[in-house]
């Protein structure tokens, strides 16, 4: 929304709003209005805030989202959050606290700039899930083109509002966690404020219906203002904006300009595929198992550089995803890298998998090129097995002579093999494979030893 002086509701903030509500499964109120909230602060320089308190834009939605469960949390469960409402809103400004100098300073360069509210209902039970919640709600703005979504840069920002009871009792007076900026804080937050209500009302003492801030250095909630007394917002109708109409196919005038209404029918015809539908494709078209899929989205960057690789290799899709979860990520977790950052191009891992899969190099020997890549050194997968002489032996013969030599300097072996020892064998390809400095396939190996010893 603009200034409210002139009036003029911002016509992309009311769409993004009806796509959202469509995205989110809710019912579009072809008919909201628009209300002042006043309250005094020093963020909020007309002393009331534009918002939708009484019909907003959207209502009666819910999210779905999947957690791990069990004691391994190797168990995906879907759950469903209810979405209460959307609502059309005007940011208030952006308080920057100085503990150093000890004042506050009012950064005013997003007041009265268009904000989309989206009010979920207490449905969450800790802060992993409304962390997980939280990351699906984001992803689906940022496919809608609603919002680019970056918590960092305050583009998505979260209140918390915290309660704790007994299993059957109503629910517990509420603190409001404010402006968390980041998924691990809002988590940390809200876990904190859970723990530290219990523990006061074990106590004997009360909780506040309160506003607190998340002290991330210290890891724990701070009071900000006590909201006791300062509940009357006085609600009035905003009376420079007359109520919002939105039309379907059913209601739409005939002679109505397209560029004057809002067609809710048109905009759900405009939805992009979301999250959900991406992960259901991905699944279908590389026989990648569910929990893959949802690693891959939520990892900012990860889908697309696992589709570059897929494009460019000739590895089966489930090699790729291996490599990309349980190789590529543990080392940008380890080195807390984003995705963009990795020193492994896709183009790289692509021609490092093509050497795998063609049986060039074994995979043993695929990690040691994934290291030498992981340093940046500009070397490509096929220069570093040359330079390191990482490829798999090709000569039968010599391979032959390996293995014979193996046979003959370890009768005990050899005899434990023939009693069926399941271990033996094993070690037997251990030794054949640390002479040739694990250049020898294991297959292969195993192939001529069990014809050597008539197995």
């Amino acid at each position: 929304m603009e200034g409210e002086l002139s009036g003029v509701l911002n016509r992309r903030c009311v769409e993004a709003a009806v796509m959202t509500g469509l995205a989110l499964n809710c019912h579009i109120n072809k008919k909201s209005l628009f209300d002042r909230k006043h309250y005094f602060y020093s963020d909020l320089p007309a002393g009331y805030q534009i918002t939708q308190q009484r019909l907003p834009i959207a209502a009666n939605g819910h999210l779905t989202y999947s957690v791990y469960m069990g004691k391994k949390r190797s168990q995906m469960t879907t759950k469903t959050v209810r979405i209460k409402q959307i609502q059309l809103e005007q940011d208030s400004g952006k308080s920057l606290h100085d503990d150093l100098r000890s004042q506050t300073l009012i950064d005013l360069n997003r007041a009265g700039v268009g904000l989309l509210e989206v009010v979920l209902e207490p449905d969450l039970c800790c802060g992993e899930e409304a962390a997980i919640a939280v990351r699906e709600l984001q992803m689906i703005l940022q496919a809608l083109g609603t919002s680019q979504a970056n918590m960092a840069e305050g583009q998505l920002r979260v209140d918390a509002n915290v309660s704790v009871h007994h299993p059957g009792e109503p629910l517990g007076v509420r603190t409001e966690v404010k402006n968390l900026n980041s998924l691990r804080f809002l988590a940390k937050a809200i876990d904190y404020e859970i723990q530290r209500q219990i523990t006061e009302l074990e106590n004997g003492g009360e909780i506040l219906n309160e506003t607190r801030s998340f002290d991330y250095k210290l890891g724990c909630t701070v009071s900000m203002r006590d909201k006791e007394g300062k509940q009357d917002y006085r609600f009035m109708p905003e009376p420079n904006l007359p109520p919002l109409v939105l039309y379907d196919a059913t209601s739409l005038p005939a002679d109505a300009d397209s560029q004057q209404v809002v067609n809710i029918d048109q905009l759900r015809d405009m939805l992009p595929e979301l999250p959900s539908a991406t992960r259901e494709r991905l699944v279908q078209q590389y026989g990648i198992l569910p929990e893959h899929s949802f690693t891959l989205l939520n990892e900012v960057g990860l889908l697309e550089f696992f589709q570059s690789v897929i494009k460019e290799t000739r590895a089966e899709p489930k090699r790729v995803i291996n490599w990309v979860l349980n190789t590529l990520l543990y080392y940008l977790k380890q080195q807390n890298l984003a995705v963009s950052e990795s020193p492994v191009t896709p183009a790289a891992l692509a021609e490092l998998l093509d050497l795998l899969d063609s049986k060039a190099i074994s995979s043993s020997a695929a990690k040691q090129v994934f290291e030498e890549l992981w340093k940046g050194e500009g070397k490509t997968a096929a220069q570093i097995v040359t330079e390191q002489q990482l490829e798999l032996m090709q000569d039968r013969e010599a391979l032959e002579q390996l293995c014979q030599a193996a046979i003959d300097g370890h009768p005990q072996v050899v005899m434990d093999v023939k009693n069926r020892n399941p271990k033996a064998i094993n070690k037997l390809i251990g030794l054949v494979r640390r002479t040739s400095l694990s250049r020898a396939d294991p297959t292969l190996i195993k192939e001529i030893l069990e014809r050597k010893l008539s197995l």
